[in-house]
């Protein structure tokens, strides 16, 4: 919690009322990758990606824990790799 104590003042002038939910929002998905040991940047760069496209009834995959499961089951360094 001491990122979001370092941001407190700054977090009354986010412009408007729905923009400091969306920032909340932020905030809980990141400490949330933290808390799973999920590198936010890899986790938000695929997930952001994915998000529009996925199934509504999947999309708890896309959760941090489940997300960190199901890439070390997949790594994407191995999809990359060419078939022989």
């Amino acid at each position: 919690m001491r990122k979001a104590a370092l941001g407190r003042k700054k977090f009354l002038f986010v412009g408007h009322e729905v923009a400091g939910e969306n920032l909340a929002g932020l905030y809980a998905l990141v400490a949330t990758c933290e808390a799973n040991q999920v590198n936010p940047e890899a986790y938000l760069e695929d997930v952001l990606l994915r998000v529009q496209t996925y199934p509504n009834s999947r999309i708890g995959e896309l959760l941090p824990h489940e997300w960190k499961r199901r890439r070390a089951a997949d790594p994407p360094d191995s999809r990359l790799q060419p078939s022989l």
